[in-house]
């Protein structure tokens, strides 16, 4: 009886995994979105940088994402009493190919500004007769740093490895957001993996957390990488910023750490770009530097 229990499982099997067929999914092709990569900094100029979307299974080379760049667009940066609009700058990266990206017209600075501590700001893009419409805040410094140090890498690690360590003062209440980069040397600087952070833990108190170095995302991410060396000229920038832009880089950084999970939930970057992809983020920024010892 066992036996021919047995045999009927194996037969349901047969014929369960017999009527198996491949399936393919036909992904729609969509028209491509605007996109809208915005900052503006206190002390700096509004910076944009405009692009076009791509498919899932676009090719990514030079030639598609210099493509993908919009150009000849109309786009205008307010403070609340000035408007500004801003030029289209064109660099050369090398292989013929270009990067634009829209800043203060120097050609006609009596409208021009710079970002402030707690000042707002409107962003309009105007492309092909539609209009994009952003809002963004610079808050103040509330974050403080109050030092920067090193210790060794845990064991296990090359012996020329470090961390480096942050001593702050997060001020009592509630919302202070912030992201963080770092410069090793002579490189730009370079957002951390997990970039940006809320209070909700820390909120009122003096912490010592380490500083993971910032990355490139469009490079190879290594073990160990959060790492930095002896002999490294290190500094930190800090920055306060809005709920807004807390919130794009948080979404944006889940996704980017899933990407090839296929257990992980689908998940939605959230934008503050109407009717557009992507964020205008203002940046309170502070900056802390340290050499470590060889």
């Amino acid at each position: 009886m066992i036996f021919l229990r047995f045999l009927g499982v194996i037969l349901v099997s047969v014929a369960v995994f017999s009527c198996e067929r491949a399936v393919e999914f036909a992904l729609d092709e969509k028209e491509p979105k605007l996109v809208v990569e915005a900052t503006i900094e206190n002390g700096q100029p509004p910076i944009v940088i405009l692009s076009r979307s791509l498919n899932y299974f676009s090719r990514l080379d030079p030639q598609t994402l210099a493509a993908s760049l919009v150009r000849n667009a109309n786009v205008f940066v307010s403070n609340g009493t000035l408007l500004h609009k801003l030029k289209e700058y064109r660099v050369p990266v090398g292989g013929g190919f270009f990067f634009s990206y829209y800043s203060t017209d120097s050609a006609n600075l009596s409208t021009a500004f710079v970002g402030e501590l707690n000042k707002q700001y409107n962003l309009l893009v105007d492309v092909e007769g539609k209009e994009y419409t952003a809002t963004t805040t610079i808050p103040n410094i509330t974050k403080r740093i109050d030092s920067l140090f090193w210790r060794p890498a845990p064991p296990g690690n090359p012996g020329d490895k470090v961390e480096l360590m942050v001593r702050a003062t997060d001020p009592p209440g509630l919302g202070d957001y912030i992201r963080y980069f770092t410069k090793q040397n002579s490189q730009p600087f370079y957002p951390g993996l997990s970039s940006v952070f809320d209070d909700q833990v820390i909120d009122g108190t003096t912490y010592e957390v380490q500083v993971e170095r910032g990355v490139d995302r469009n490079g190879l991410i290594t073990e160990g990488y959060s790492f930095f060396d002896r002999g490294d000229v290190v500094t930190l920038k800090l920055c306060n910023i809005d709920k807004a832009t807390f919130d794009f880089w948080r979404t944006m950084e889940f996704t980017f750490a899933n990407i090839g999970n296929p257990f992980a939930s689908p998940s939605r970057v959230l934008g503050n770009v109407r009717g557009a992809l992507g964020y205008f983020g203002g940046y309170a920024c502070q900056y802390k530097t340290i050499t470590i010892p060889r």
